[in-house]
């Protein structure tokens, strides 16, 4: 489907269509899946994330405004939704013993996000999110997924130069982070 046909499938979806929301979810949701795992390289991790952001895509359709296009919308509800699947599988992982000494790693048996290579890029962006969360989102969308400076801008709702200005320190703050410096 072509962009304008996802569009206009979305606004009629958001104005009560319930056939033009299946066939919404059913539109985008390789899209949704391949955002998720670039977060959640685990297949199922993915699977469980882009199945969350089907359900807020159809639960919040009317959260999107129409202004902009609805799969640059969609990125952020998917990319949200993976970010939220990794965190909780963060926090139900349990410490284990490595080679006699302790750690407080997750067990990697038991938490397959852990297998990853995307681990060290998702703690960089939880510790900035901490102090300065105006960064995070702009800065993933553009250099995790390479989405237009103009389109995140619009999807943000904040000036153009604001949202270069916020990649650029949110930048700053992760170099070292990703470096091990920190």
């Amino acid at each position: 489907m072509s962009p304008d046909d996802i569009d206009d499938l979305a606004r009629r979806a958001r104005d009560g269509d319930r056939d033009a929301l299946e066939g919404l979810l059913g539109a985008v949701r390789p899209r949704a899946l391949n955002i998720c795992r670039g977060v959640l390289p685990y297949s199922g991790d993915a699977e469980d994330a882009c199945q969350e952001a089907l359900l807020n895509v159809a639960t919040k359709i009317g959260s999107w405004d129409g202004r902009g296009r609805f799969t640059t919308w969609l990125h952020v509800v998917a990319l949200n939704c993976a970010r939220s699947t990794y965190r909780k599988l963060r926090n139900q992982a349990v410490p284990t013993d490595f080679e006699g000494t302790h750690h407080d790693r997750p067990d990697p048996r038991t938490t397959s996000i852990i297998a990853g290579t995307r681990l060290d890029l998702l703690e960089a962006m939880e510790t900035i999110e901490t102090t300065h969360p105006q960064y995070v989102e702009p800065l993933l969308l553009r250099d995790v997924y390479g989405m237009a400076y103009e389109d995140i801008a619009q999807l943000v709702g904040a000036p153009l130069g604001t949202v270069k200005a916020q990649i650029h320190h949110g930048r700053k703050l992760a170099r070292p982070l990703l470096r091990g410096d920190a």
